[in-house]
This record gives structure tokens, C-alpha cells and sequence, in this order.
């Protein structure tokens, strides 16, 4: 009875230091993960910043971002791994495993992966650039990301199109060929005239030869803001001719605002 008692009390330190050990280092990998996660938000904020102040282009800066910020959380994750006790070489054989496992069964997004990087490599089209592709990919490219390339259509809605995609169909680089982008913008007296103005901007654009036409570039009327002082502005964005669009924009203005008054919409001050 005496050596039972004897090695209980013996034992119960050893047990209590061995849990208090496995704690620690449990504690200390969530700690790992968790500085982790953070430094690589922090990693992919630098990443931004230093690409912009470079000037880099902004076709290739998210990616960059993006494998920046999962190249800290990689060696975060493995780091905790090897804290808890488990064998890192072990691990990174069964994720290599893994890994060939999932890359079968999500060959698709590898594809938009591949795709992606093919893209910003061969450079066809940059952000800001116009291109018309099959399906939803026509529009302003806004963002090429690791799986998908944003793109903002002439409605203003973004479009989220898969790389593999666009970079499997032909693409119409409208920038490539001297396109631009102009915005002119009209204010109303009057809110109750916004539809007959838009109507009569409507009819004005249509008829102006420098305008660009067709379903990617096609102009596009709307309101841009309702001022406190019960007015609005109407906004006129049209693609042109690069050389063009310096002269297109006054001149529209202009007509835009005579073809107002004419119409009887009072034009603000």
C-alpha cells in the first residue's frame, strides 16, 4: 500500500510536467499560426505598397501580393507543425501526396492557375486595357489574379471570368489599337428632366462619328449624382480614338449642353 502511495506521488509530477510541457509547445504552434497569418497580411500590404512605388505594373502586382502573403503562411503552418512534435519531412511527403491527389481531381483550377500566369508573362492586355473575349469577357480589365481576371463591363457590374478562359479563346485588344476611355458630365437644374435628358444625350452620342460603337465599347448614359440642391449630373462615357478624345470631350460637352436647353432641360449654372 505504502509503494502504491509512494508511486502515485512519484508519478503525478512527471505527469503534470509532461502536460504542461505538451501545452506549451500546443500553445506556442496557435501562436505560431496566428503571428503567422498576421505577418503574412502585413507581407502582402508591403508587397502593394514597395510594387507601387515602383511603378510596377499593375497587371502583375496582385499576383505577386498573393504568393507573397501564402509563401509566409506556408512556412507558418510548418513551422507549427515541427513545434508540436511532428516531423516536417513526414509531413511534407504526405502533402506532396495530397497534393498530386487534389491537382487530378482540381485540374480545372490548376488550368486558371496556369492560365494566369501565361498572362501576366505574355502581357496581351494590361489592367485598364479594353478587351472583347467570348462570353462575359468583354469589358475594362480591372484585375488579373491568380485564378480569375476582373473585369468591369460597360454597365459598370464586374465580371469575374476564369483565366483558362480568356487565355483558351481569342481576345480583341481595343487599347492596343489607340482607344480611350472619355467621360463627360452635364448638370440638370431640375431632377424631373433626368429622363428627357437622358433621352436627348442618348440621341447625341449616337449621332457623334467619333464615338465608338459595338456591344463592348458601346456608350453609356447615366446619372452620376443627385446634388442637394434638387439638380442632377448626367454622365456621357464613350470610348474614342485616342487622338480624338482631347477634342471629343469639349466638343460634347458643348453639344450636350446645347442640345439640353434646346430640348427645354435646364441646364445648371
Amino acid at each position: 500500500m505504502n509503494d502504491n502511495f509512494s508511486r502515485l506521488l512519484h508519478f503525478q509530477p512527471s505527469l503534470l510536467v509532461s502536460l504542461t510541457h505538451d501545452v506549451l509547445h500546443i500553445v506556442l504552434a496557435v501562436a505560431i499560426i496566428v503571428v503567422g497569418w498576421w505577418v503574412s497580411n502585413r507581407v502582402g500590404v508591403m508587397f502593394a505598397k514597395a510594387l507601387a512605388r515602383t511603378h510596377a505594373d499593375p497587371t502583375l502586382a496582385p499576383m505577386l501580393a498573393a504568393m507573397g502573403t501564402w509563401a509566409v503562411r506556408v512556412l507558418a503552418f510548418v513551422a507549427a507543425l515541427s513545434e508540436i512534435g511532428i516531423a516536417t519531412a513526414s509531413v511534407l511527403a504526405v502533402l506532396g501526396a495530397a497534393g498530386l491527389a487534389i491537382g487530378l481531381a482540381l485540374q480545372g483550377t490548376l488550368q486558371n492557375i496556369a492560365a494566369g500566369m501565361m498572362l501576366l508573362m505574355l502581357r496581351p492586355f494590361r489592367v485598364g486595357d479594353v478587351i472583347e473575349g467570348s462570353g462575359a469577357a468583354a469589358g475594362i480589365v480591372r484585375e488579373v489574379g491568380l485564378f480569375t481576371t476582373r473585369i468591369e463591363r460597360s454597365d459598370g457590374n464586374a465580371v469575374f471570368v476564369p483565366n483558362s478562359q480568356i487565355w483558351s479563346n481569342p481576345v480583341i485588344n481595343y487599347s492596343s489599337g489607340g482607344t480611350q476611355r472619355i467621360e463627360v458630365e452635364v448638370g440638370l437644374a431640375q431632377r424631373k428632366d433626368v429622363d428627357a435628358a437622358m433621352g436627348e444625350l442618348k440621341k447625341l452620342v449616337a449621332d457623334e462619328p467619333r464615338v465608338l460603337t459595338g456591344s463592348t465599347l458601346a456608350p453609356v448614359i447615366s446619372v452620376a449624382d443627385y446634388p442637394d440642391d434638387g439638380g442632377a449630373t448626367l454622365r456621357i462615357a464613350a470610348w474614342v480614338r485616342s487622338p480624338d478624345a482631347s477634342l471629343t470631350s469639349g466638343d460634347l460637352h458643348e453639344r450636350a449642353q446645347a442640345a439640353l436647353e434646346q430640348a427645354g432641360c435646364a441646364v445648371a449654372a
